[in-house]
């Protein structure tokens, strides 16, 4: 099967990179103890009219946008493989209205979770609602036979309602299994709507396409862009931005909000589960654009009108 390619190449990660990750000699200090800050959520912005954002928790977001309940990466679980959740899910599947469009990133575990896609659809099927558009990259429907699936490649579109939805090149890769490695396409999307534009990520290193995302997609409202798993950085920063290539990101974008994500949920790298805010809250002091309100710093379950 053909293999996708980012816009700018790197030197793939092997099994030989990740022993030497793992078996490595860590810094004690690395290891903070934290507590992911949460609150409770009923919700109600989900429920109401207003256009709204919602952290569930990592990179899932539950978004009002357009008259549309959107979910972005669900992730419902309380484990990833062998990862377990750091705090609970900051919305509860049973609160939330029927889900209109599920957008998914790319095919990693963390990002496209099956059993929370199904779990979305039966929700639905409670509901007396139709199946959710569940919107993905080019290929990744492989994994998700008999859902509702629209794929598309990168600056493509797709329309549902009010919202139109574009995938936009991101940098990372894709896989699933021992033998799939970048046989599926990954992106970030963004989400066109009459209250503005919102754009997710997913997951994404540093690359020099963030500009010609915001010239061909228009200004965008509400960034929100991965600021955790970079450590060590030898290894992860191919594919995940700390925080200060976050806000690099955020101004090469010319974007409104920033909205932090892929923090504080999974322990998936060795950076202390809250040093990745901490690091943003220091860059935006020093090379932000000033205003710490369009630093979206959320609590998991916060929600907040766009």
């Amino acid at each position: 099967m053909a293999r996708f390619r980012n816009l700018d190449p790197y030197p793939q990660r092997g099994l030989r990179h990740v022993l030497e990750w793992k078996l490595g000699t860590r810094r004690p200090d690395r290891q903070q103890p934290f507590v992911t800050p949460r609150v409770e959520n009923d919700g109600a912005a989900l429920h109401a009219a207003n256009a709204s954002l919602t952290w569930i928790g990592h990179s899932s977001f539950a978004l009002r946008l357009g008259g549309l309940v959107i979910l972005t990466d669900p992730v419902l679980v309380d484990r990833v493989g062998l990862t377990r959740r750091n705090v609970e899910v900051g919305l509860a599947l049973e609160k939330m209205p029927a889900v209109d469009v599920i957008a998914v990133s790319h095919a990693h575990h963390d990002h496209l979770d099956v059993r929370s896609v199904r779990m979305v659809e039966a929700h639905n099927a409670r509901l007396g609602a139709p199946r959710p558009v569940v919107m993905l990259p080019t290929a990744v429907g492989r994994y998700l036979a008999g859902s509702q699936l629209v794929e598309r490649g990168w600056w493509e579109h797709h329309q549902v309602g009010r919202v139109r939805f574009t995938l936009v090149p991101q940098q990372h890769w894709s896989m699933r299994g021992p033998f799939d490695r970048d046989e599926t396409l990954w992106g970030g999307w963004v989400m066109q709507a009459p209250e503005g534009t919102a754009y997710h990520a997913g997951d994404t290193g540093w690359f020099g396409h963030f500009g010609e995302i915001a010239r061909r997609v228009g200004a965008i409202d509400w960034a929100m862009l991965p600021i955790g798993a970079y450590d060590p950085p030898w290894f992860m920063q191919p594919q995940h931005m700390g925080p200060e290539e976050a806000g690099r990101a955020f101004l090469e974008l010319g974007a409104k909000n920033l909205v932090c994500m892929h923090w504080g949920t999974f322990k998936l790298t060795d950076e202390p589960l809250g040093e990745p805010v901490e690091r943003m809250h220091a860059w935006w002091d020093a090379e932000g654009p000033g205003e710490r309100g369009r630093l979206w710093r959320l609590d998991v379950g916060e929600s907040r009108r766009l």
